[in-house]
């Protein structure tokens, strides 16, 4: 069974961007190396600080669009709930 991933990423200065994926390792990984123009490499967001998985892709793309329509305050505390700390949480997969 396939899981998809909605996950949350920060940069230094806290600024946030939020996605989807199947694939959270690569993605992360193509952050962090700023391997994809856009947004993310522009404002050099590469630390992902929240994640959460799930088998149903619609679900994933409908909590996305839902993180993205929230305000910076209740995306802060979604964060803060799992990760007070905003640690990088790939760190633990050696990269």
């Amino acid at each position: 069974m396939a899981q998809y991933y909605v996950y949350i990423m920060a940069s230094s200065n806290r600024t946030l961007y939020t996605g989807v994926t199947n694939d959270i390792r690569r993605r992360v990984y193509e952050h962090k190396f700023r391997l994809v123009p856009g947004f993310t490499s522009k404002y050099f967001i590469n630390r992902l600080v929240y994640f959460d998985d799930t088998g149903d892709v619609y679900g994933a793309l409908t909590f996305e669009k839902r993180i993205k329509g929230w305000s910076r305050a209740k995306k802060i505390a979604l964060i803060e709930e799992r990760n007070p700390d905003w640690i990088g949480l790939s760190q633990q997969w050696g990269e």
